[in-house]
């Protein structure tokens, strides 16, 4: 009888080990891009499997999605992705797999504001509590702002333990000491900007991301495209915009880490300004890359922004 007891028990540990086993296998997640990627990353842990869609150093906005890519969305049990209109293909992607898992908005909730067309950021926006269909209504690069990413990743954590109940309180607790890490590093940015008068901070960049950034921290950004890279600036817009960094005597100018740099170039040398460095906006950079994590990339942005608006 005891050796049948022992059997008995030697069972139901195996069984157990089993079923652990089986909980432990991570659920497959497809993110849209690399920044959101991040922030999954965190939250998850070892919890995920990440398949991320636009990865580092690539440009969402120029995507052409293949049919592999609504395979790797079938396969996953959760999709991430931003909304606003960033990823616009994310909705056909979706609809070709017939996706039936669980959908993250990671914008949802968060308030956004308008898409200015390449003209100045700052105190001035207009607001839009919606989340618009399209660029031409909505600024979608909320990620740039860390307080709004703190809402982001709680979207996230929600997100996961929807999908995965048994992960709840490992989400919830990640989401908390990686929002505390997002808070620390928002009062790093303030500080980085406290003796730089209001009145200095103005800067060019390559294309409008950076409007939450500036709302928050009060600089006004400039831009030779609008809020999607899609597509050239006018020539008329670029005349504008050479006008004013000389009228303004901005100095502060930007390339940003996936775009084309030539019409950056060609504001610089007709206006006499400088180039002064690269800032990464929708993407991440490589491994190797001064901005392969998000607060790594909020701190490059801040430090170059400060040192040029500082000199």
């Amino acid at each position: 009888m005891l050796t049948r007891r022992h059997a008995l028990l030697g069972t139901a540990t195996l069984s157990l080990a089993a079923t652990g086993a089986r909980a432990a296998e991570p659920i497959p997640v497809v993110v849209s891009f690399s920044i959101l990627a991040d922030f999954v990353r965190e939250v998850g842990g070892e919890r995920v499997r990440i398949d991320t869609l636009v990865g580092p150093d690539q440009d969402a906005h120029a995507l052409q999605p293949a049919p592999g890519d609504a395979r790797r969305i079938a396969t996953a049990r959760v999709v991430v992705l931003n909304g606003l209109g960033f990823e616009g293909w994310m909705t056909r992607l979706i609809r070709a797999a017939d996706f039936k898992g669980t959908q993250v908005l990671a914008s949802q909730g968060i308030r956004t504001l308008r898409a200015q067309h390449g003209h100045s950021h700052g105190h001035s926006h207009g607001h839009s509590h919606g989340h618009g269909h399209g660029h031409g209504q909505t600024d979608p690069h909320i990620w740039q702002d860390p307080k709004r990413a703190q809402v982001m990743v709680r979207r996230i954590a929600a997100g996961l333990a929807a999908a995965d109940p048994a992960g709840k309180a490992s989400y919830d607790a990640n989401a908390a000491r990686y929002n505390e890490r997002l808070e620390a590093l928002h009062a790093q940015v303030e500080a980085q900007y406290a003796d730089i008068p209001r009145a200095r901070r103005r800067v060019v960049t390559s294309h409008d991301a950076f409007a939450y950034y500036g709302e928050r921290y009060g600089i006004d950004f400039l831009a030779a495209q609008g809020v999607t890279t899609r597509g050239e600036p006018s020539a008329q817009h670029i005349s504008r915009l050479v006008q004013q960094i000389r009228r303004e005597r901005i100095t502060a100018i930007f390339v940003e880490g996936m775009a084309n740099p030539r019409i950056l170039e060609q504001v610089a040398a007709e206006s006499g300004a400088r180039v002064g460095g690269t800032l990464y906006s929708d993407a991440l950079s490589g491994p190797d890359g001064p901005a392969p994590t998000y607060e790594a990339m909020i701190r490059h942005n801040t430090s170059r922004i400060a040192e040029a608006l500082a000199g």
